[in-house]
């Protein structure tokens, strides 16, 4: 259930090459300390971070399902094991 103490990672101004790093590593820390549902914020302005974000879930083997925010479309909730 998301709360406002639920983990969130904000990618708004970073650059896309950082993206892959900051995404892993947030994911393998909050997998680590036991968290089941992280928000990443990607923002929705011209889906390039999104795109790239959800290229990284897929392929993240701690990851198991992720979706946009129905309420927020800049934002991903993901769910891990």
């Amino acid at each position: 259930m998301l709360t406002s103490k639920t983990p969130k990672l904000d990618l708004h101004g970073e650059e896309l090459a950082l993206v892959y790093s900051l995404v892993t590593e947030f994911i393998n820390d909050n997998y680590k300390m036991g968290n089941t549902e992280i928000i990443i914020i990607h923002g929705k302005s011209t889906n390039i971070i999104t795109n790239e974000v959800h290229n990284i879930l897929k392929e993240n083997k701690l990851v198991k399902k992720f979706y946009l925010n129905n309420w927020n479309l800049g934002e991903t909730i993901v769910n891990l094991y």
